[in-house]
């Protein structure tokens, strides 16, 4: 009597490994694909606020005096380089600082996008060896909140800050007589 064995033909069948094997290996390959998809975009955000921090300190250390007008216009140029991304996450702010006896203070300060002007009475820590005694520079800073648009592999919301230093071009000291 001939017995009937259904699974001994399988053993040696290597028909359909290559689809078990893509099966396997796809979500992993789909996951990492999207991953460096969204890494990329991410880094491009923060690419461009640097960006946009090194643009507002280098356009108003080359002015002689800013009013707050030039200064709005300057920062809407700022949310300009941010596209493709939107700008409503983007919190700049420029202010004008000296060095006095030591200490480094506010002469002016201007901000945008929920982030505050500096208080003029307030005093700043500066990177060592940035100023000498009598010195000004131009500091722009800017933030940009990041919200991944998938949400998924990054959830919640990835903060970039840049801070950006530039002494006045063409005077000692850029001024900014209604700031």
């Amino acid at each position: 009597m001939m017995r009937f064995k259904p699974l001994s033909g399988l053993a040696g069948d290597q028909r359909g490994v290559a689809a078990v094997e893509f099966a396997l290996l796809a979500p992993i390959l789909i996951f990492v694909y999207f991953s460096l998809a969204e890494f990329c975009q991410g880094f491009m955000a923060e690419k461009r606020m640097t960006h946009v921090s090194s643009m507002v300190a280098d356009l108003v250390s080359q002015q002689q005096t800013v009013t707050t007008s030039d200064l709005d216009d300057i920062f809407q140029i700022g949310a300009l380089i941010m596209k493709p991304f939107p700008d409503a996450p983007l919190q700049q702010r420029v202010s004008s600082v000296t060095l006095t006896s030591g200490v480094v203070t506010v002469d002016w300060s201007r901000g945008i996008g929920g982030m505050a002007a500096r208080d003029k009475a307030s005093t700043l820590t500066l990177p060592p060896g940035l100023l000498e005694e009598g010195q000004s520079l131009v500091m722009a800073e800017a933030i940009y909140d990041y919200r991944s648009p998938v949400g998924k592999l990054l959830p919640g919301v990835t903060q970039f800050t840049s801070v950006y230093y530039l002494r006045p071009r063409t005077v000692n000291k850029t001024l900014c007589p209604n700031c």
